[in-house]
């Protein structure tokens, strides 16, 4: 494709006027730019100019979202001044990345990219590189991780394959995190083109007789004390909302509105979301005390701060009726499940779960199996009773 090139100040909105095959060269920077290769790429900013004493020299800067016009524009004015006195970026920036190992990337990663992450991802990030990735690939440099290397990493996890899929998930960021900073020359990321595992969704749901001895014991440990009250309302809270775990620990009261029946959260995992509470919710709401100076409705030990680990008093708490196969986020699908269950539809389901992905919400549509068998046994039996 020919480049169309023109001129302007570099700003915001120039860029957002950009069309595929086209590039800007900037007003006031000479060999300051940013083009758009093609429909669907992210518009992407340069350097192209000539080096004291030498030729031409372009320098890829990194594409927009990454960079915006004004730290670009920085980055190029710094360019400009190496290419003035005889350096090329390019040969330096090769000659780092050859000396940077894995490891010494991954920290500047979870130090420079970790705090726009949500704080969940960044904890699963920097458990899978601490446990798995750095183990393997800590002491390599970070030019020479090939395509190689990482399939045969990720064959070696194969018995636990979502372990295996989002190791792959994170060096994958982190390559592409490194290529755009400048860390790492090759280009090509070594993960694009292994096939991740078949994942086998595990499905787990309380019967109602389990639902009925939990609550019981959950009961029975909040009167005698032997489970701390916050712990108590917070598995009850996922029984009777199908929230998140995070979306519980991390509630604010300020967030509750128990005169609409709602938590209004200002993020979760996908951003801002309404959980509506039912009157058995609403009830643990308004049992729990509310501690002065503490903003949070699960209560930790901390002064100020809330409950951070409830796996721990859950693993002691399911052994007690024999659930140790129900993990938390089990709770958030027996949810869904007495949901289905009660006739509401997966649009219904989808919507008080927080999901916006319809595919995630259809993992339940099995669940709808026996409310069909028994309507579709009754219609039978009507229209049989009516010919008769």
């Amino acid at each position: 494709m020919t480049t169309r090139s023109r001129k302007a100040t570099i700003t915001l909105n120039v860029v957002k006027t950009l069309k595929p095959g086209e590039e800007i060269r900037d007003l006031q920077i000479s060999g300051f730019g940013v083009r758009l290769q093609k429909a669907g790429d992210k518009p992407s900013y340069f350097v192209h100019r000539r080096i004291k004493n030498g030729g031409p020299v372009w320098i890829t800067i990194g594409p927009h979202g990454t960079w915006t016009p004004a730290t670009a524009r920085e980055k190029a004015l710094k360019i400009c001044t190496q290419l003035n006195d005889g350096i090329n970026p390019n040969q330096v920036r090769k000659a780092e990345s050859a000396k940077l190992t894995f490891g010494q990337a991954a920290e500047r990663f979870l130090a420079e990219h970790g705090p726009k992450l949500k704080p969940r991802t960044l904890y699963n990030y920097e458990h899978m590189l601490k446990k798995t990735i750095l183990p393997v690939f800590a002491t390599k440099p970070l030019d020479d991780i090939t395509h190689t290397a990482v399939t045969r990493f990720h064959v070696k996890l194969k018995s636990t394959p979502r372990n295996a899929n989002h190791c792959l998930s994170v060096i994958s960021k982190l390559m592409n995190w490194a290529h755009q900073s400048g860390l790492r020359s090759n280009a090509t990321n070594p993960v694009l083109g292994i096939k991740r595992y078949k994942e086998n969704k595990r499905e787990r749901y309380l019967s109602l007789e389990e639902f009925k001895a939990l609550g019981d014991l959950l009961s029975k440990l909040e009167q005698d004390g032997t489970e701390s009250p916050f712990v108590v309302a917070a598995l009850r809270l996922y029984l009777f909302t199908g929230a998140r775990r995070g979306e519980i620990l991390e509630l604010q009261w300020k967030h509750v509105d128990l005169d609409v029946g709602v938590l209004r959260l200002p993020d979760s995992k996908t951003g801002q979301k309404t959980v509506h509470l039912n009157a058995t919710a609403i009830d643990v709401l308004n049992n729990l005390p509310r501690l002065s100076g503490n903003p949070y409705v699960i209560v930790g030990k901390k002064e100020g701060s809330h409950l951070v680990n409830i796996t721990k008093p859950w693993s002691r708490i399911r052994k007690l009726i024999d659930l140790e196969d129900v993990r938390l986020h089990d709770l958030r699908h027996s949810f869904a499940s007495v949901m289905a269950s009660s006739g509401g539809s997966l649009i219904m389901i989808g919507k008080l779960l927080g999901h916006t992905q319809a595919q995630t919400t259809a993992r339940y549509a099995h669940l709808f199996d026996d409310p069909l068998r028994e309507l579709n046994e009754k219609a039978g039996a009507a229209i049989t009773a009516a010919m008769k």
